[in-house]
């Protein structure tokens, strides 16, 4: 069988503290209510025999319906835990995030419920200033944000996971005197 692969785009805007970058937030009840490590880039799989670059730009315009243009900037693929490849291309532009409307989809929810329920497939999309980005952005393609990054000079590395919190202490039982 052969290897998933996806395509994407990742647009970015300079600003004077520095770039941000574009990410949409996943739809459907999965995601809801996840933040942190939830974003994507715009992308998708990759049609038989369809050029990677045109599939980038097919997903990104189904999932945004924005308009894209520039040069595109050629990042080196990502393969992420699950086994898929992700290629991505970077672009400069700045477009109106709140303007996004992505196509849907559909799926039985609840589950085992026998309703199907429609859900876009990006709910929300978002500028973030690029350390923000960087924790937004799912673990798998922190490294496709960190080449672009590169590419513009900035020295950056991948966000260090929280430490999970400490325990609080245990009250000690308290003695009871003797009678």
């Amino acid at each position: 069988m052969a290897k998933k692969r996806s395509a994407g785009i990742l647009p970015f805007r300079s600003r004077r503290d520095g770039p941000e970058l574009f990410l949409v937030h996943p739809g459907g009840p999965f995601w809801k209510n996840k933040d942190e490590g939830a974003w994507s880039i715009p992308k998708g799989e990759i049609d038989p025999n369809e050029d990677p670059l045109a599939a980038a730009r097919r997903e990104f315009r189904e999932e945004t319906r924005l308009p894209l243009h520039g040069t595109f900037i050629e990042l080196d693929p990502v393969t992420i835990a699950s086994g898929k490849e992700i290629l991505a291309w970077a672009v400069e532009g700045d477009l109106d995030a709140t303007a996004m409307k992505s196509n849907t989809f559909t799926i039985e929810w609840p589950p085992r419920s026998g309703k199907v329920a429609e859900f876009p497939e990006a709910d929300r999309a978002a500028w973030f200033a690029w350390p923000v980005a960087l924790q937004k952005v799912t673990a798998g393609q922190v490294p496709l944000l960190l080449q672009l990054l590169a590419i513009l000079g900035i020295a950056a590395t991948a966000p260090v996971a929280a430490p999970p919190p400490e325990e609080r202490p245990r009250p000690r039982p308290r003695s009871r005197p003797k009678e």
